[in-house]
């Protein structure tokens, strides 16, 4: 029974919990909530506007969500291993379930039957334990110097998933002994171990093998060929360079695409990751004209058809992939990386990506530059890493002369 100490709004909740754990959220009425906490219904609308937003603040309010992002920030502190925080993690999460199992099996089993926007909430709650997770494994993963080959914030929504779907098992087959459970946690924990996260020194070990960026004197090299052997080669080489695209990308490319003023030189892809890229005036320490007019600008300026296409072929159609890397190959035959190989198209957008974090861009900005996850660009942070280093002995060398 409510009593008077217990505010208004609590009474409500209280007396949801109770009717939507007994009844099921469909089958209970806001009068029947009203009753049992002793008010009017006009009581309950008033607080919380419908049925609907009562289901929403019981879940918010619940312990399964309330004040969990800090508790994770204390207890990430406390934590020693990842093995101890997913292990605690997810033994607190189950714990949490359990102490309203069949609220949890009616909320989740009569899901589908409520307003979109309710989902839609229902949804935005469980991404912030996600989000909230995500932080506590990366805390504790970075002072034991771990990293995990999924990006933590996917680490952190499989963990969510698995814990969800063992606690709808349990509570729905009665499966509740201790033995079981504890078994089950020290398996999850062997699961995320596995492979997955592994120690920063034997992930360094090898990054440097997945990139391959080519000097600066190379490059210039490339450009001044690309130069002479006219306007679209030179425009299509500065735009490998100064835009970081592949040779996929740039057959997508239209003219409507490209938005060039003093301020700014941009193009839009409109497929797969959606986004736009700068097209940058300075390629490794020299500068290609300005914003307005480069290379990309004085190859469109020269044209006189009508295509829409950025770029065209000798017979004026829309390039293809196989053409630019045919034109990329006459460019570079003469020419050896200092491994002493050919020049990779490819290894223009690596050279772009590592230019642009020895520049000073973050990896999550540069992550939505290029359209990749942070893991894949991990190797372009150490590589860039590495460059500055080097920069870094050469002038400490040059000022003890």
């Amino acid at each position: 029974m409510p009593t008077q100490n217990t505010s208004t709004r609590q009474r409500l909740i209280n007396a949801a919990i109770e009717l939507f754990a007994t009844q099921g959220v469909i089958d209970t009425t806001t009068k029947a909530v009203a009753e049992l906490a002793q008010v009017n219904e006009v009581t309950l609308f008033r607080h919380f506007g419908n049925k609907h937003g009562l289901l929403l603040a019981v879940i918010s309010e619940s312990a399964v969500f309330q004040e969990l992002g800090e508790t994770l920030r204390q207890q990430a502190n406390q934590t020693h291993s990842v093995s101890e925080a997913i292990k605690w993690y997810a033994g607190d999460r189950l714990a949490a379930i359990a102490q309203f199992p069949e609220l949890v099996l009616s909320i989740l089993g009569e899901a589908r039957q409520y307003p979109a926007e309710n989902r839609r909430i229902i949804g935005k709650y469980i991404d912030q334990i996600s989000h909230d997770v995500a932080k506590y494994l990366a805390t504790v993963m970075q002072r034991e110097q771990l990293r995990s080959q999924l990006p933590v914030e996917k680490l952190a929504s499989l963990l969510n998933y698995i814990l969800l779907g063992y606690a709808i098992i349990e509570l729905a087959t009665e499966v509740n002994e201790s033995s079981d459970r504890e078994e089950f946690l020290n398996d999850l924990v062997k699961l995320f171990l596995g492979e997955n996260i592994v120690s920063q020194t034997s992930i360094e070990a090898t990054l440097t093998e997945n990139v391959a960026d080519l000097p600066a004197n190379l490059v210039h090299t490339i450009l001044q060929k690309a130069k002479k052997s006219g306007l679209r080669d030179y425009a299509l080489v500065y735009v490998l360079f100064a835009a970081g695209l592949s040779p996929v990308d740039i057959p997508r490319l239209e003219r409507s695409h490209q938005i060039s003023n003093p301020h700014q030189h941009l193009l839009q892809i409109t497929q797969d990751a959606v986004r736009q890229v700068p097209v940058n005036q300075w390629i490794m320490g020299k500068r290609y004209g300005s914003y307005t007019r480069n290379p990309l600008t004085q190859w469109l300026k020269s044209r006189k058809d009508d295509r829409s296409a950025l770029f065209l072929n000798d017979s004026e159609m829309p390039i293809s992939e196989q053409e630019i890397k045919e034109r990329w190959r006459v460019l570079t035959e003469e020419l050896l990386t200092p491994e002493a190989k050919i020049p990779a198209i490819e290894q223009a957008q690596q050279t772009w990506c590592v230019e642009m974090l020895v520049k000073g861009i973050s990896i999550e900005d540069l992550s939505i530059l290029t359209g990749w996850s942070l893991t894949n660009l991990q190797p372009y942070v150490y590589r860039a890493k590495e460059k500055l280093a080097l920069e870094q002995a050469l002038r400490l060398d040059q000022k003890s002369q």
